[in-house]
């Protein structure tokens, strides 16, 4: 299984950045999202950023990824997804069956 990380971009030139998360540095390809400044953030995933994030998605991504790795350590999850308490998830638009008319 290949996961993309919210990184956050250090330093940019035309279409490489350096890139950072939690201490770790890599350069990506910004190929796919064109030139940003320092200070963005991007889902970065096999080498390249994919899409620019905003924060509040970054939280999101953040929180379940460390939900993941609790559940992988045997602990509670229940605080990783604040956003799935008391609802029942959805599928996204494009995977929902078409109404009949």
């Amino acid at each position: 299984m290949c996961l993309g990380l919210p990184m956050r971009v250090v330093e940019a030139d035309g279409f490489v950045a350096v890139v950072e998360r939690r201490g770790e540095r890599q350069r990506v390809s910004l190929a796919l999202v064109g030139s940003l400044e320092p200070g963005a953030a991007v889902l970065v995933h096999l080498g390249s950023a994919v899409r620019v994030l905003d924060e509040a998605e970054v939280g999101l991504i953040d929180s379940a990824l460390d939900g993941l790795d609790a559940a992988l350590n045997g602990q509670n999850v229940d605080g990783y997804f604040a956003d799935l308490v008391g609802r029942e998830p959805q599928l996204p638009e494009h995977l929902r069956p078409k109404e009949k008319t």
